[in-house]
């Protein structure tokens, strides 16, 4: 999976895959910096436990990861390291000229929320051959950011949205989403490079293009 740690330059939407729920019980637990003298991956947990607490379905650990470790990071998951839920291997890169690039290349339009009520877990194939690809797809992305091969990295956005898709149903489609979604999807990824949703449910159209997008802003990445 990968994560990209980004500056708050504009006031993201609520429930749309932007980490704005972790970064609310940061605040909680921190203020507006980070202890300077504390483990990112200390810090990752502990910010884990206190947004998961209780909760049935917790949430995954990557939102965590991109909130605290700066830079574009690949994070590597295994089912038999901390049951999966914590990443066994981080690489990262805070290279100023591929931040730079990748957020040029990179635009972000706003979707819409996730609805009330909506929830992408009611139909899951786990299907082992998707799983494989859909961790490709991460590696692949990866290697497209610091390679700054866009083809690549749009190829890798269309293959993660498709195994998503496959793994699990409702992350497009739901009954409380009023929004036609995959067909909103593949108007774009059939006009730019590539193109993916910030999380489940819409969120924010993920595009990447040289050319301009409408209706688009481009996002800071945070590399200190």
């Amino acid at each position: 999976m990968v994560v990209v740690s980004l500056q708050p330059t504009v006031p993201y939407l609520t429930r749309s895959g932007m980490a704005t729920g972790s970064r609310e019980k940061a605040f909680a637990l921190w203020g507006d910096r980070l202890p300077p003298d504390r483990d990112a991956l200390e810090l990752v947990r502990e910010l884990y436990a206190s947004e998961n607490a209780g909760q049935p379905e917790p949430s995954g650990s990557q939102d965590m990861v991109g909130l605290i470790v700066p830079g574009i990071s690949r994070l590597d998951y295994d089912a038999s390291v901390d049951g999966g839920f914590f990443p066994c291997h981080i690489e990262s890169s805070c290279d100023a000229t591929t931040a730079r690039w990748l957020e040029r290349v990179v635009h972000m339009i706003p979707v819409g929320p996730r609805p009330p009520g909506y929830g992408p877990l009611g139909v899951k194939n786990v299907h082992p051959e998707w799983i494989r690809r859909l961790g490709q797809s991460g590696k692949d992305c990866f290697n497209a950011i610091l390679e700054r091969d866009l083809p690549a990295l749009g190829q890798s956005m269309v293959e993660c949205s498709s195994c998503w898709g496959a793994l699990l149903p409702h992350t497009l489609e739901h009954p409380t989403i009023s929004i036609d979604l995959k067909a909103l999807l593949s108007w774009y990824q059939s006009r730019y490079d590539g193109a993916m949703y910030s999380g489940c449910g819409g969120g924010y159209l993920v595009v990447a293009s040289e050319a301009d997008v409408p209706g688009s802003f481009h996002f800071s990445v945070r590399t200190e």
